[in-house]
């Protein structure tokens, strides 16, 4: 499937697999603000980034928008403090606390020494460039297959732009764009005036709204934007599924990725030079009293969102969506710098009854030989029940059925579970999105999104292992010659 420049009405693309998820707790569209609090615990690490290289001392006076660490083995990313207040580097492990914390106007926190190098070495570009990065925009952008964060001076193939948020809880692209469409259209304008001729794709719903034709109509006058319609499918709003469908080949070149939020930050680093301290973060769930989205900062106390949200005495409260986001544990106090969204969930105490063949009318089912499928769809009153313990892979096909990446989980599972590693990499894992629909539909319970991540680890593992042996022997080959000469 080729593209040609062209502004206008959006293209379509065919997507396979996929599946609805329909769940009770979603949060509704309204942004609310919680209170400033008057301390911040911000992680020193969160999915992507290991902020190791600290940059403040215990007792230090900081600003707004002053960057606290950064991440060596990521570009040197920063983690901006977003309020002003007292460091305190011992107060808890694996955190920087702010004590004090008060709201005041944040600076950019730019060595204009670095600007002016920049500007003689690579021009405007790079100046645009290491504003994203040092003003904490950066840290928005993907690597559309792999999930890391980009070269922010490298030259991608192509940029894909991703309106939609489809896995359950997380915030969803309406909700920032709401109210700041001219913020978005300017932050397109940037990322535009980044590349040369390279073409950038904006995923659009694939509904008819007012809002969403309003979108569209904005959109239409830039030409080196590329409408396409995605349908509301989990998780068609998938980088990798996008740039597949979009025949982008990994090895043409980087494809940066990029959400709503990550448009907005653009606009706020390139337009008025400021700081990207502040997340619009989802909380919901059947756990949460309420669901709604909140404006808050990273750093922003756990306790504090359970306390006025959470409302099961006993709830598992999870970091990001209801599929692919992690369990917090004791360790986490503060909100990370990546974080999405908030879902809880209740846990369940007791064991069901013949729950392993989900037999309740309250429950939707992938398959349709259980009671609920008599009903229409329906949002489910989702916990953290298992519905019985897991059993042997039945080869039911489903997890093939719903995967969207077109390979066949439960064959890489059999292989796996035989210890036959190298067939489940000529059964293409790697292509897997870990988008966890294969755990979701599976009758078994088995956890397959784990098993092939660990498989993809494994395996690249195994790789690195050769290349080093390679390297080794190369490096005797040579002595040896020497030795001979």
């Amino acid at each position: 499937m080729k593209f040609e420049s062209f502004s206008g009405e959006a293209k379509k693309v065919k997507f396979r697999g996929g599946y609805n998820i329909l769940l009770k707790g979603k949060p509704e569209g309204a942004v609310k603000v919680m209170p400033e609090p008057k301390v911040l615990y911000l992680p020193l690490r969160s999915e992507r980034f290991t902020f190791s290289e600290v940059l403040v001392k215990d007792g230090d006076r900081v600003n707004g928008g002053d960057a606290l660490a950064r991440d060596p083995d990521n570009h040197d990313v920063p983690l901006l403090t977003p309020r002003a207040g007292t460091v305190r580097l011992k107060a808890l492990e694996n955190h920087i606390v702010l004590e004090d914390v008060a709201h005041r106007d944040e600076h950019a926190d730019i060595a204009e020494e670095e600007m002016s190098h920049i500007a003689q070495e690579m021009g405007a570009g790079g100046i645009k460039r290491y504003k994203l990065l040092s003003l904490g925009a950066w840290q928005f952008f993907y690597d559309a297959f792999t999930g890391a964060l980009p070269d922010p001076l490298g030259t991608p193939q192509a940029i894909i732009i991703s309106t939609l948020s489809l896995e359950p809880f997380v915030t969803r692209g309406d909700v920032l764009l709401h109210k700041r469409l001219l913020n978005f259209t300017r932050g397109l304008e940037h990322l535009q005036s980044l590349l040369e001729y390279q073409p950038i794709y904006l995923a659009m719903p694939d509904v008819s709204s007012e809002f969403a034709n309003l979108v569209r109509n904005q959109i239409r006058g830039y030409a080196w934007a590329k409408m396409l319609e995605v349908p509301l499918t989990y998780p068609y709003d998938n980088f990798a599924i996008l740039a597949r469908r979009l025949e982008l080949r990994r090895d043409k070149g980087p494809i940066w990725g990029v959400r709503t939020e990550g448009v907005l930050a653009v606009d706020r680093a390139l337009t008025m030079t400021k700081p990207c301290t502040v997340r619009i973060v989802s909380v919901g769930g059947m756990g949460v009293n309420g669901p709604a989205h909140l404006k808050v900062v990273p750093g922003y106390p756990i306790e504090r969102i359970r306390e006025k949200y959470v409302f099961e005495p006993a709830a598992r409260v999870i970091n990001g969506g209801v599929l692919t986001g992690r369990a917090f544990t004791a360790e986490d106090v503060g909100i990370d710098a990546e974080c999405r969204g908030i879902t809880v969930l209740p846990e369940l105490r007791e064991r069901e009854f013949l729950g392993f063949i989900r037999p309740g009318w309250s429950r939707s089912s992938y398959s349709d030989c259980f009671l609920s499928s008599m009903r229409k769809r329906f949002a489910e009153r989702l916990t953290t029940g298992m519905r019985g313990e897991e059993r042997p892979c039945v080869a039911c096909n489903f997890c093939e059925e719903v995967c969207p990446a077109g390979i066949m989980p439960y064959l890489v599972h059999k292989y796996l579970y035989a210890d036959l590693i190298e067939e489940a990499e000529q059964a293409r894992v790697d292509l897997c999105v870990e988008c966890g629909l294969c755990s979701y539909v599976c009758p078994s319970k088995i956890d397959v999104r784990k098993q092939l991540i660990e498989a993809k680890v494994l395996i690249e593992k195994e790789k690195e292992e050769i290349r080093q042996e390679q390297l080794r022997q190369e490096e005797a080959r040579k002595q040896a010659e020497e030795k001979t000469e």
